[in-house]
């Protein structure tokens, strides 16, 4: 952070947009970071030519294949919006029929959830369960998530070491359609409609209209129905920063949260976001135009914040950082945020050559450390 010694010193070179001669030049803000002892960058407007170069290695959905575990996820996954429903097959099935089901909101995929997971796996094969589209209901103000929904698969799939060598696969099911159901007619859902052999929660889950329903309940209503219940305890957060939470929040008991996992991004401790999600906190952007991504070198590359696909930190400088590019092994770097931009400096020249292509995306990630920064 700007805290730990670093001295960042800011200057800006403006470029004004204009076609000359066949050489496309691009309106662009480039930021100097400077350490102690560490030299000015220098910055050159970038031509048609070195545009070229700079998107060799820019690759469009049809030919990116699997990755590997800890990689990026498919550039096809992160143009679309469909997300995992639980339908009912043909024959009436669903795909969560027989298993045993974690209940939550999981935007964070945080260390509390993936307890949720490791218990679900302990008595069958595990599921997520989880809503969306509460926010259209509900009125709630658009924010972005915490995980990118491409990258949801990549960390339940780092889950399976905790869950005997299983993924828990995650499903969805649209708000709006289970939003009057009483607390025994969701339970009966799961149960004749979905299948479910069993459910996990924890302690301070509630469910069925107006949250009428809680743990006890739950507990009640699964045995009614033949199905196991297990209520788990909350996972707390053990981190001195849990006091700077809104205590006024009734939700509030010390327990780790997607708020406390927004919270530590907001004051951009990196440390504390690890200790929460229990893995480094991983930006994922989509470029779509050329026209965003500018760059100095091979070393150095900026893009808009608009092409981020789920929750930055605080503005600010980040010195232990890797990105992650196409399937490219990562690379260590630099990255400064600022209100419009994200910039980032790299360890290794030649990672910026890029072929020129108008209707390709860029999929890109950042990947920062679980030491302070």
């Amino acid at each position: 952070m700007l805290s730990y010694g670093f001295r960042i010193s800011l200057r800006i070179r403006e470029a004004n947009c204009r076609q000359n001669q066949g050489l496309g030049f691009c309106t662009s803000k480039f930021f100097q970071l400077t350490s102690f002892m560490v030299r000015p960058l220098s910055v050159a407007i970038i031509g048609e030519n070195y545009n070229q170069r700079l998107r060799r290695r820019l690759v469009s959905s049809s030919s990116l294949q699997s990755k590997p575990p800890g990689g990026l996820p498919l550039l096809s996954e992160c143009f679309s919006r469909r997300e995992d429903k639980c339908e009912l097959h043909a024959e009436g099935s669903c795909p969560m029929a027989g298993g045993v089901v974690a209940l939550g909101k999981f935007d964070a995929l945080h260390i509390g959830h993936r307890e949720l997971a490791i218990q679900a796996s302990k008595v069958g094969t595990p599921f997520l369960l989880s809503f969306v589209g509460m926010a259209e209901v509900f009125g709630w103000e658009s924010r972005p998530p915490i995980v990118a929904k491409c990258d949801r698969k990549r960390v339940l799939s780092s889950w399976a070491t905790y869950c005997g060598g299983v993924a828990p696969v995650e499903f969805q099911i649209e708000f709006s359609s289970v939003r009057h159901l009483s607390p025994r007619q969701f339970v009966e859902k799961l149960s004749k409609d979905y299948g479910v052999h069993g459910v996990v929660a924890g302690e301070n889950y509630r469910f069925g209209y107006k949250a009428a329903g809680d743990a006890s309940e739950l507990l009640r209503l699964c045995q009614e129905y033949g199905m196991d219940a297990h209520i788990i305890n909350s996972v707390m957060d053990k981190n001195q920063n849990s006091r700077d939470i809104d205590s006024r929040d009734v939700k509030e008991r010390g327990q780790v949260s997607s708020t406390r996992v927004r919270h530590a991004l907001a004051i951009g401790d990196m440390k504390y976001v690890s200790e929460l999600l229990g893995r480094p906190h991983r930006l994922i952007s989509l470029v779509n135009d050329q026209k965003e991504l500018t760059s100095s070198s091979d070393k150095y590359m900026s893009f808009p914040k608009s092409c981020l696909l789920n929750l930055p930190p605080k503005e600010g400088f980040y010195e232990k950082c890797s990105v992650l590019l196409s399937d490219e092994k990562p690379v260590r770097c630099r990255i400064f945020i600022n209100s419009t931009h994200i910039h980032v400096e790299m360890d290794e020249a030649g990672v910026c050559s890029f072929d020129n292509s108008e209707d390709l995306g860029l999929l890109l990630g950042i990947e920062f450390s679980e030491s302070e920064c």
